[in-house]
């Protein structure tokens, strides 16, 4: 195990722990406006609709990310991840309601129905249990053994503490800037390596040998 081992696994563990926090938090604002009891099981139902789903992307994304151009298009698909944090990062209002509502506190948000809210938590969960399936992938690189870890950690996190773990985002922002960055370096790097592995399979009809990046 060199030094790019530990740090394909510090790069996943990093990207599972803002990510497991991210998605609590988007569950408990889609949950917001609910009544308290129906609230709690909308949340309970939206974290465990995520662990079940990084599950099962997590079964395919090794064969998915075997395919030509998928790799870039993951890329391209966690730099808007990305973008998308920087904005809630930087007006983070409703970010604080969530994570006040997955942690059962009251908020002031819209009143809604349970359907409603649930129809919002899956389409969220669909999402970015993807994105968390292709950074902690694309973090990982040739290391099968990282991406395993980081799966289960991704799992563990997601299902078990996923409210602490908003709360503590919520309390140290930087951890999420440092997530951030994180995802950030790790897209732009799929990008650059898909884009290599689209252009030589152009020119040759051949994927790039593993490594080749």
């Amino acid at each position: 195990m060199g030094a790019d081992w530990f740090i394909a696994l510090g790069q996943v563990l990093l990207i599972d722990l803002v990510l497991a926090g991210d998605n609590a938090i988007v569950v408990g604002m889609a949950a917001a406006g609910l009544p308290a009891e129906q609230k709690r099981k909308a949340i309970l139902w939206g974290i465990g609709a995520a662990t079940l789903m990084r599950i099962g992307f997590a079964a395919i994304t090794t064969q998915l990310l075997a395919i030509v151009g998928l790799t870039l298009m993951g890329g391209l698909l966690l730099l808007w991840v990305c973008w998308k944090m920087f904005r809630e990062l930087r007006h983070n209002h409703e970010q604080q309601e969530g994570a006040h509502a997955v942690s059962g506190e009251e908020t002031n948000a819209p009143r809604k129905t349970l359907g409603q809210a649930i129809w919002q938590i899956l389409i969220a969960d669909v999402s970015m249990s993807l994105d968390n399936v292709l950074a902690v992938a694309g973090a990982a690189k040739e290391h099968l053994d990282v991406l395993v870890v980081g799966l289960a950690i991704s799992v563990v996190l997601m299902g078990v503490a996923a409210s602490f773990i908003a709360r503590l985002l919520e309390r140290h922002r930087w951890i999420a800037w440092v997530g951030l960055l994180v995802i950030l370096y790790v897209s732009v790097d799929m990008i650059w390596s898909g884009w290599a592995d689209v252009g030589h399979w152009w020119t040759t009809g051949e994927r790039l040998p593993s490594g080749g990046h």
